[in-house]
């Protein structure tokens, strides 16, 4: 069934007005006509089966009808990465929503060399993963900050995963001796990170700085590898 992120509350028998580029994919790509049902969600009151009640022409008009699941949310996982490419960078968004990631925080290093970024775009990625993904939260995507305003503002109890491609402890059994927790993955630019965030990093005593294996590589696999890997340490699978 199709399922659609909204903005309004949802509860018995409330009106849901869509967006009109939402009303325009429910009605011109999905085809939907008064009666037809499908599932909303806004990240706060669980996932309800609404009903199509009015086809206008500046947009749909839709009902709550049920509850099917009441809201839940993942762990609380946040990816950090280093801003590159556009392209990379909008893969990175959209499979840290596919894996889970509550929020996504940019990052600006010493060695970061990319692309103007559009939050709109990323907003739209991770919110379309999230509908895909049939999660009940749609991930934040924060403003690029440097790197040290991170570290200075760090939250009490968070532990960090700090990818280092110089060399580090195996990721599964260093974060599985970390316990679970509130936890934040940092990845790098695509020049690395320099010796001296290096050595920060290493010195925080919340940082886990572990390998992701003998080969170099590019931002968006690692962060890849990187949340899969913590999944399998310390994550949700088990749910």
């Amino acid at each position: 069934m199709i399922r659609l992120h909204v903005t309004s509350p949802l509860a018995a028998a409330a009106p849901v007005a869509p967006t009109l580029d939402q009303s325009r994919y429910l009605t011109q790509v999905m085809r939907l006509k008064a009666g037809d049902d499908l599932l909303v969600f806004n990240g706060c009151d669980g996932e309800w089966r609404c009903v199509v009640t009015d086809v206008l022409k500046k947009g749909v008009i839709l009902r709550a009808e049920e509850q099917v699941r009441p809201q839940t949310f993942g762990p609380d996982l946040e990816l950090i990465i280093a801003v590159v490419k556009k392209a990379r960078v909008e893969t990175i968004v959209e499979k840290a929503a596919e894996l889970g990631a509550r929020r996504v925080r940019l990052v600006l290093t010493k060695r970061t060399n990319a692309d103007r970024i559009r939050l709109d775009r990323l907003d739209a990625i991770a919110e379309e993963a999230a509908e895909q993904t049939g999660r009940l939260d749609v991930p934040a995507v924060e403003d690029p900050v440097k790197l040290d305003a991170v570290l200075d503002g760090w939250e009490a109890g968070r532990r960090l995963m700090f990818c280092d491609e110089t060399g580090g402890a195996p990721a599964v059994s260093a974060l599985t001796a970390a316990g679970p927790g509130p936890w934040s993955i940092l990845i790098g630019p695509e020049g690395g990170f320099s010796p001296e965030e290096r050595e920060r990093l290493r010195s925080l005593p919340f940082t886990t700085a572990v390998s992701l294996g003998p080969r170099i590589l590019r931002a968006d696999t690692a962060a890849i590898a990187a949340m899969t890997l913590w999944q399998a340490g310390v994550g949700d699978w088990e749910r």
